[in-house]
């Protein structure tokens, strides 16, 4: 390169690619040193603070506090590259290489946002209301036939495990003699497919649950009050377990407390 000349200005397209890659790398690629310096450590930052409230909020009653920053966390990530793409095209040599379609390369970003929301749905919410905690409890509750325990999360009290495996002994009783489902006997799971649970709010943060083991008998019905035909409608037979709920404080780590709550069972009765 000869006195007086400068080097040409980066493809367009390339400045994309490196952007989508990491936050920054465009401004980098453009010799804005600086801005892409900035962009690097407010992604970092940007990944604290997910982090953050996604450990602390993520199975509480604020759930979609994290999955919403997630988002826009994502849409950070498209603007600054779409800013360093622009910036790349107002830079670019007349008569240049044609930059190709930046529709294209900026979906690769549907990548992240799909697994950030599926990923998030699939492991959030657990405790952020009545039915997402007892749906937890039904979950792990077979396991004490074999011995094992209440999933963790639950921090069931030894009051609890004791109601529920008591529970589970009762429809072992009706499973051999033949008043459960036939294949009952099959697993431990089965054993639970005839129970049905009812949650009835008792105030703005308690909650209680109704276990009762139901049979199904055919009945009489009509589609659209015209055809005749049957349904199978289940019929209350016996109470196993009344669960009490109650929604707690959860603060986010090192105790900072925002208002959000975990719902939790802290007490359970036998029948």
């Amino acid at each position: 390169m000869t006195a007086g000349t400068h080097s040409a200005p980066p493809e367009p397209d390339r400045v994309l690619r490196v952007a989508l890659l990491t936050w920054g790398l465009g401004d980098l690629a453009l010799g804005r040193r600086p801005a892409g310096i900035a962009w690097l450590i407010s992604e970092l930052l940007g990944l604290g603070v997910v982090a953050y409230l996604s450990i602390g909020l993520a199975n509480t009653t604020w759930y979609l506090v994290p999955f919403l920053a997630g988002v826009l966390f994502l849409v950070g990530w498209a603007t600054q590259a779409s800013v360093a793409y622009r910036r790349a095209l107002r830079q670019a040599t007349p008569g240049g290489k044609p930059a190709r379609a930046a529709a294209a390369a900026m979906a690769w970003l549907t990548v992240p946002l799909l697994v950030w929301g599926t990923g998030f749905w699939l492991t959030s919410g657990s405790a952020a209301s009545p039915p997402a905690a007892l749906d937890r409890f039904e979950s792990s509750w077979p396991a004490l036939a074999a011995g094992g325990t209440l999933d963790p999360e639950l921090d069931a009290s030894a009051t609890l495990s004791a109601a529920a495996r008591s529970a589970l002994g009762v429809l072992q009783g009706l499973c051999s003699q033949g008043a459960l489902s036939s294949d009952c006997s099959a697993s431990a799971r089965n054993l639970v497919r005839d129970v049905r649970i009812a949650v009835t709010a008792t105030g703005p943060d308690a909650a209680t649950a109704t276990i009762t083991v139901v049979s199904f008998e055919r009945r009489p019905s009509r589609f659209l009050g015209i055809f005749a035909g049957t349904e199978l409608v289940p019929v209350p037979r016996q109470t196993l377990l009344s669960l009490q709920l109650r929604a707690v404080p959860a603060p986010l780590p090192g105790g900072v407390r925002v208002g959000a709550q975990r719902w939790q069972i802290v007490d359970a009765a036998g029948s």
